[in-house]
């Protein structure tokens, strides 16, 4: 264990400096966060810390009754903390007094205290490669001083990291921590109230009052880096909140907003190792191997999703990705992704249970994103032939992109017939068999009469012996649809009552199309 001075050694002179000397032997036993007009709950050993102390007479009290309670040391800021009421008060009452340097946030020291007695080097409890363990730690810092549960959330309301005693909280505050996000009519409560309005434009601590339902009141700050905002905490507390104890929540704000850009470097460098050894599956080749053991892909069958913005949305990486977290949270594991080009792509287990493709399906259904993307599925491969469920659901993209598929999720097994047709319209038009028979004719007078022929044999067709469902197709009245086909079959000649003529008039005007819309 630590005595104070060593303590005070190893946290450092610039956040701390001793003004009343410890007595020889104490060892310090955990922090306390001192409350005004309480007495503190110290016990022997203890750190008290006055986030909260606003004058002499109290920081005078708090020494007294830690004197009391065999507390170690009361750690204040100037300039109480150099006040000669507060250190002949310390003296007396054989209790250390430490002062903290102005500008030291209250959530940094508890956090290097709490490291320095787990024997944590100091250096490595503020190394510039954070994990999400070291936000959880911070947490449970920042909750200390302000004396409640608190979640760090990034700028899409997305909990990254959240203290203890959330127990002590409400419902809204639960389905967040199981979320893992603020639900949505959560979020639409705070947004009607003004909270995120608040939140863009200030940097001090937003007081939000109880809710009707129940929803307990909430102490909100914002977490800014060079005028970005990262994100907020928020803390769900009792009541109103002393200004002191205010001003430390909002003053641990830089300290999170560090350890945020750290801990997103970090995922981000994760992140994009992780989307290297996606595309080295979805490539093949020899690495492909080496990436599946990387990422710790099963040896299951899987789909490749593939998913492509309309042009009218942001093309940017972070939209993409945005969207794709917002539409699979909750179904589990997340699907590995990549991007490649403007696709995104995304590889799913082909399996019933939780996480599998029938989760991301619904997922992929039931959420209504504007403007919406196309989403295609190739079907399910072993792990060595992901490039060719790729190559499939490219091929829907194609179909997708062009309006001859309408679907919201298109998956490849389910359209064949689709596909065959694409694919015989395109050796159709490679073999130039559009420049046969009667079609040209009758193009040519579509093209200079205005006339509407090739589209009223392609219904005939389509529906053989039934006007009323070819004119309800082309959404003219029976008599007109008749009248077309009299004039067309005056304009060139040919056999409609034989099948291989049919058939070959139908082929080329699935190739007219086809081509069209490519």
């Amino acid at each position: 264990m630590l005595d104070i001075r060593a303590l005070v050694e190893r946290v450092g002179p610039t956040l701390l400096r001793t003004v009343v000397a410890p007595e020889p032997g104490v060892c310090v036993g955990d922090v306390v966060i001192a409350e005004p007009d309480q007495p503190p709950t110290a016990a022997g050993g203890d750190l008290v810390l006055g986030v909260a102390i606003p004058d002499r007479e109290h920081a005078v009290a708090l020494t007294r009754d830690c004197g009391a309670k065999g507390a170690a040391a009361v750690l204040l800021k100037p300039p109480i903390s150099a006040d000669d009421a507060v250190a002949a008060a310390a003296r007396d009452a054989g209790v250390a007094l430490v002062e903290v340097r102005p500008g030291t946030a209250w959530a940094q020291l508890v956090w290097l205290i709490r490291a320095a007695l787990a024997g944590t080097d100091i250096e490595e409890a503020d190394a510039p490669t954070a994990g999400v363990g070291d936000l959880f730690r911070l947490a449970d810092a920042v909750a200390d001083v302000v004396d409640a549960p608190v979640t760090i959330e990034d700028a899409r309301s997305q909990v990254l990291a959240y203290s203890a005693r959330q127990d002590l909280t409400d419902p809204a505050r639960i389905s967040t921590i199981m979320g893992r996000r603020q639900p949505d009519d959560v979020l639409a409560k705070f947004r009607a109230r003004g909270t995120f309005r608040q939140l863009s434009k200030g940097s001090s601590a937003i007081f939000v009052p109880a809710q009707q339902d129940g929803t307990l009141p909430r102490l909100v700050v914002p977490i800014r880096m060079g005028g970005e905002l990262l994100g907020s905490m928020w803390a769900v507390v009792p009541g109103e909140v002393s200004e002191e104890r205010s001003t430390a929540f909002a003053d641990t704000a830089p300290l999170v907003a560090l350890q945020l850009l750290r801990w997103r470097a970090v995922a981000d460098g994760e992140r994009r190792r992780s989307a290297e050894q996606v595309r080295l599956l979805l490539e093949g080749g020899e690495g492909w191997r080496a990436a599946a053991n990387e990422l710790a892909v099963p040896a299951e069958a899987h789909r490749v999703v593939a998913i492509e913005m309309p042009p009218s949305a942001s093309p940017a990486e972070g939209h993409r990705l945005a969207m794709w977290e917002w539409i699979t949270r909750g179904i589990g594991r997340r699907p590995l992704v990549t991007e490649i080009g403007t696709m995104l792509y995304a590889l799913v287990p082909d399996r019933g249970r939780a996480g599998g493709w029938p989760d991301l399906r619904a997922a992929l259904t039931s959420h209504d994103v504007s403007p919406r993307p196309l989403i295609a599925v190739g079907t399910a491969v072993a792990v060595a032939e992901l490039p060719q469920s790729r190559s499939q659901a490219e091929e829907l993209i194609g179909l997708l992109r062009t309006g001859q598929l309408q679907q919201r999720v298109a998956v490849y097994e389910e359209n064949w017939h689709l596909l065959v047709l694409s694919r015989m319209a395109g050796a159709a038009t490679d073999a130039g068999i559009g420049a046969l028979g009667p079609l040209p004719v009758l193009r040519e007078h579509d093209r200079t009469q205005g006339t509407e022929y090739l589209a009223t044999l392609h219904a005939w067709l389509r529906h053989p012996g039934d006007p009323r469902q070819a004119s309800r197709e082309l959404r003219v009245h029976p008599n007109t649809f008749r009248y077309r086909m009299k004039r067309l079959t005056q304009l060139v000649e040919v056999d409609l009552e034989d099948p291989n003529v049919r058939s070959a008039l139908f082929a080329q005007l699935l190739a007219d199309r086809w081509a069209q819309h490519g």
